[in-house]
This record gives C-alpha cells, sequence and structure tokens, in this order.
C-alpha cells in the first residue's frame, strides 16, 4: 500500500508531482530562512538544497509527462471514484 500516492488502496492518495511539488515548496521555504547566514555550514546546506531543488524540479516534470501520457492515452484517472488502474492492472 502506498502513503502518500494514488493507488487501488489509497484512492484518495495523491499525484506524484504534486506531493513533489508540496516538498519542493517547504525546501524553498527552509532555504529562505538560512539565506543570510554566513556560517560555512548554512552555506554547504543552502548549496545542497539548491541541487535537491533543481532535482525536483527535474522530478516533478517527469511525472506531469507521465501523467500527460496516461491522460492522453487513457484518459482521466477513475481510481478514487473505485475504477480500474489505466496501467498495471
Amino acid at each position: 500500500m502506498t502513503h502518500f500516492l494514488s493507488s487501488d488502496a489509497n484512492p484518495e492518495g495523491h499525484k506524484l508531482e504534486t506531493v513533489l511539488s508540496t516538498i519542493r515548496k517547504d525546501v524553498i521555504l527552509r532555504c529562505s530562512k538560512i539565506t543570510d547566514d554566513e556560517k560555512i555550514e548554512a552555506k554547504k546546506v543552502l548549496a545542497n538544497n539548491m541541487k535537491i531543488l533543481n532535482l525536483l524540479t527535474e522530478a516533478i516534470d517527469l511525472a506531469e509527462n507521465s501523467s500527460f501520457i496516461l491522460d492522453k492515452s487513457f484518459g482521466p484517472s477513475k481510481s478514487s471514484s473505485g475504477g480500474k488502474p489505466r496501467i498495471g492492472g
């Protein structure tokens, strides 16, 4: 069973791109709190977070592309209303 994502067992779950976007927003908020901190550790953490943000953005783009492919090929998901999975089911 998935904890956050939509699935047969969790029809009220979220799309992958939604979860990743929420995480990205949280990382941005954390970054904003340390941008003026001149400590070496803060600078390293900020640099790491910037790399993480880039990777999250790439992951969001991939997830959105997958949703686009599924929507185009099979129409909107009906799993939240008890419908069958569009693929893998």
